[in-house]
């Protein structure tokens, strides 16, 4: 009798392990260790960049169209949402989740890797849905062909983390892919002083610079090499602006055309470069260590510009969704779109070209 109680006891507890490994499944993706990065047979990979989705659980149709004619147009190895996912429109957590869903499915349909950032405006939503930054990480990172990692512990923000992409041979990382959290806005003030006269969004703060740069000289030590890369955020750095003019002070049409030629600039530039009112010296860090060869972002909605900026490539992606503002007016929806990355691990700088892709190259208006 003993031991049949004690053999029934092992068999129920076996099962209770098969069963929680079976229902927990998905947190394996957790660790990125189930789905590698890797450049295709022929050395090459593909990204493609959505920005500013920011819609609700009833998402705008269009939205989902592009992304999908995008998705099924590029056939990209790696799709990045570069923050500002969702709005403040939402009530519950059940709510939230949908939301998400409806922006993970053209992803997931297509089995397309795809990893996101957080912007300032995903966290709109948290005072009623009890819903923060982690949380939602944790249910983007659920689904099949999500790539993020929990992040960098013990340092300001979510989900900050570096994707290696293996080379063709699947033997040696290839190229890196940099996500940071760029926060949200300023506090109210510093020292007794307020930001009256300053932009008021978030900046990078120095233990973010000092994790990067430290990742990255691990990263080398351990390939021999530098490993060139791409990073993401979603608010701009302030040199988007300095590039734009080609000074850090001038504002004039004679600076932006002096700029268009020094640094190679493509694209439009239709507000403010919308940063905040502090240099947290992240681009000069990226100059020294010399791996980045693009920082990328969204927030501006209608700034689709790129420019080669003392070799580090500087460019916005613009807006992806249909339930952020536009231009205005009768070409409100011109420059909705997104940005496609072309890698070939055969060219000295691994990074092709980069260049964007417009709803109305589609038929989406």
């Amino acid at each position: 009798m003993k031991m049949r109680s004690l053999t029934g006891i092992i068999i129920a507890i076996a099962v209770i392990l098969m069963t929680t490994s079976f229902t927990n499944s998905s947190v394996q993706g957790k660790t990125n260790e189930n789905e590698k990065l890797q450049f295709n047979s022929e050395g090459e990979y593909k990204i493609v960049q959505f920005n500013d989705i920011q819609d609700d659980e009833d998402i705008d149709s269009r939205t989902i169209e592009l992304m999908d004619k995008v998705l099924d147009e590029q056939n990209p190895d790696l799709a990045i949402l570069n923050g500002d996912m969702l709005n403040a429109d939402m009530e519950t957590p059940e709510e939230v989740k949908q939301a998400i869903d409806n922006i993970a499915q053209p992803m997931e349909d297509r089995g397309v890797q795809w990893a996101v950032t957080f912007g300032n405006h995903d966290e709109d939503h948290t005072p009623k849905t009890g819903m923060n930054e982690a949380d939602m990480l944790e249910v983007y990172m659920s689904y099949e062909h999500n790539v993020n990692k929990p992040g960098a512990k013990d340092i300001t923000g979510t989900g900050n983390t570096n994707l290696v992409i293996n080379n063709s041979k699947n033997s040696e990382p290839a190229f890196n892919i940099w996500l940071f959290d760029s926060g949200r806005y300023a506090p109210d003030e510093i020292a007794e002083q307020n930001f009256d006269g300053y932009q008021t969004w978030d900046w990078l703060r120095h233990d973010q610079v000092a994790w990067y740069y430290e990742t990255s000289e691990k990263l080398e030590q351990t390939t021999g090499h530098k490993v060139p890369s791409l990073a993401f955020m979603h608010i701009p750095l302030p040199e988007f602006e300095f590039m734009w003019y080609a000074s850090p002070y001038e504002r004039t049409e004679e600076s932006h055309q002096e700029a268009v030629e020094k640094h190679n600039i493509v694209g439009e530039k239709n507000e403010c470069v919308c940063t905040g009112p502090f240099n947290s010296g992240m681009f000069a860090a990226m100059l020294e260590r010399g791996d980045v060869k693009g920082v990328f972002s969204g927030h501006d909605h209608i700034n689709t510009y790129v420019g080669d900026y003392y070799g580090i490539k500087l460019g916005y992606a613009g807006s992806v969704g249909y339930g952020a503002y536009g231009l205005g007016g009768e070409e409100n929806n011109r420059l909705r779109g997104a940005r496609v990355f072309h890698l070939d691990e055969n060219d000295e700088n691994v990074l092709v070209d980069t260049k964007m892709l417009f709803a109305e190259d589609y038929g989406i208006e």
